[in-house]
This record gives C-alpha cells, sequence and structure tokens, in this order.
C-alpha cells in the first residue's frame, strides 16, 4: 500500500508539474512586421527585414520569454525607390554594415522579463554579426499581438562603416550609431 501511495504522489507531482511548464506559442511570421530606422546627419532611412523564426513564452496570458531569428538577407529600404534603393540596400548587407553573406541571420534570446498584465520590462541577448549584447527593452502585449520599440547601438555589433565612434573627421557624412527598431509580432 505504502508503494501505491508513493507512486500515486509522483504520477501526481509530475502532473501538476508539467501542467505548469510554459508552451512556446510560435509568431505568425507573415503578419508580424520589423520595421527599422536608421539616421544620419543630413537625414534617415526606413525599411524592414523578415523574421524567419520567432516564438513567445506565454503562461497564462503572461510573458516570460521568447526567441527569433531575422534573416538578414530580407533587409529592405522603403523610403528610397530605383537605383538608390539597390545601392543602399546592397551596402547594408555588404561588409561594410551587416555582412549578409557571412551573416545571414541575427537573433534575440529574451532572457529576463518583469511585469504582468499588457507591459513587461524586458532584457534579451541580441547577436548581429556573430556578437552578443545585451539589450533592455519594453514589451506591449495583448491577446493577439506584442509590441516593441528597441534602440540598437551598431556600434557594440561591429558594424562601423560611417560611425564616428570608429572614423574622426566625418563631417555631414557620419551616420549614428543608433538606430530604431518598431516590431509588431502576431501569434
Amino acid at each position: 500500500m505504502k508503494s501505491y501511495l508513493l507512486s500515486l504522489f509522483a504520477i501526481a507531482s509530475f502532473a501538476i508539474g508539467f501542467s505548469n511548464t510554459i508552451k512556446p506559442v510560435p509568431v505568425k511570421l507573415s503578419e508580424s512586421k520589423v520595421s527599422w530606422k536608421g539616421y544620419k546627419v543630413t537625414g534617415s532611412h526606413r525599411g524592414e527585414i523578415a523574421m524567419s523564426f520567432g516564438e513567445l513564452n506565454i503562461e497564462d496570458g503572461v510573458l516570460k520569454g521568447g526567441k527569433f531569428v531575422i534573416d538578414m538577407s530580407s533587409i529592405n529600404c522603403t523610403d528610397l525607390s530605383g537605383e538608390s534603393k539597390g545601392k543602399l540596400e546592397g551596402h547594408l548587407k555588404s561588409e561594410d554594415f551587416f555582412s549578409v553573406v557571412k551573416f545571414p541571420e541575427a537573433s534575440m534570446v529574451i532572457t529576463s522579463v518583469n511585469g504582468t498584465g499588457s507591459f513587461y520590462d524586458v532584457v534579451a541577448d541580441l547577436t548581429i554579426k556573430g556578437n552578443t549584447n545585451s539589450v533592455k527593452f519594453n514589451i506591449t502585449l495583448t491577446k493577439e499581438k506584442a509590441y516593441a520599440r528597441l534602440k540598437i547601438d551598431r556600434s557594440e555589433f561591429d558594424v562601423k562603416y560611417g560611425s564616428n565612434s570608429f572614423f574622426e573627421n566625418l563631417a555631414d557624412r557620419a551616420i549614428y550609431d543608433d538606430f530604431d527598431l518598431d516590431v509588431v509580432l502576431s501569434y
């Protein structure tokens, strides 16, 4: 009888532990959007980039974590057209910026989440060009979407072209290190 009760307790403990596990919720890639905006002394450019994988870890409506992979070859510019658009996109994919041939993916793994309800402070490991750094940002969560705005310092990821952090006397040819990512995830 004693071994029967111990077995029953073990099964119940396993079942309770199993029911509390966090299930990853896949991101609907075709319905999600990652927009970027980069700044230079004489203006700015904007565009989009596609995710090739994404999942949020949500338990009982509360964000617990997530993982994402960006297809760097998909980077495009939406504020230019024709030859100028092609030149900028090619330059962003080149060794001067994101070295897409050598580093076809960027990734992010959420390492810390604080908050409940719909607003969260998040810390994540972001990897670009093989360099991983911690980034902090906020996520707003609804029943079907997650929204985030990130400010990324490209110099922390060895993206040097036109950066005053690496080169002097660039004057009006300087490109600011910070760029913005606006993210809308459907799940």
